[in-house]
């Protein structure tokens, strides 16, 4: 019986965690391959090398953070307010490799750097900002109200990180809940 070959998704998860733990530089093949317990050859199985790989990490980054959430939430039916609660929930337990802030964090800090990155980028941000768009608009009449909220929801999933303040007798749960009652009124 021949070996178990390592899934092409977990080198793909790994490269996404380098690269939020030290950015693309981190993403090399043998750390890569010591972290996932195997030999470095399986990789070469799966990928031509390592631009192969941050191509794939990009892509399914970008898969996973724009269709694969909107199918989620879509899934779930209701109105635009259930949707958007649905999102908002998805967002805020997305702590994975693929979907979660650190992840969008680096992949952000990269494109400062690289323009290809910072394209794809916009991209993404330009797909989220769309969808949002399209749950707001039905909730909302006034065009610039739901251009607001979009950036407000948006800033919030990525700042909320950076923020270290207190919120003068609430708990940042609470203050985030308040947020969301806000931006669905």
């Amino acid at each position: 019986m021949g070996a178990t070959r390592t899934p092409r998704g977990k080198w793909i998860e790994e490269g996404l965690r380098a690269l939020a733990a030290g950015g693309p530089e981190a993403v090399r093949i043998e750390p890569l391959a010591q972290a996932l317990g195997v030999s470095k050859g399986g990789f070469y199985g799966y990928f031509g090398n390592r631009g192969a790989l941050l191509t794939e990490m990009l892509d399914t980054w970008e898969r996973e953070v724009t269709e694969a959430v909107i199918e989620r939430v879509e899934s779930g039916g209701g109105d635009a307010r259930a949707k958007l609660e649905r999102l908002f929930t998805i967002a805020s337990s997305s702590d994975g490799p693929m979907t979660g802030v650190a992840a969008d964090l680096a992949i952000r800090d990269w494109a400062r750097r690289d323009e290809a990155v910072a394209q794809r980028l916009r991209r993404v941000d330009n797909r989220r900002m769309e969808y949002l768009r399209s749950l707001f608009g039905s909730i909302c009449p006034d065009e610039d109200d739901v251009e607001v909220r979009c950036m407000l929801a948006f800033s919030v999933r990525i700042g909320y990180h950076f923020i270290a303040a207190d919120h003068r007798g609430h708990s940042r749960a609470e203050v985030m809940e308040l947020t969301r009652k806000w931006l669905l009124r």
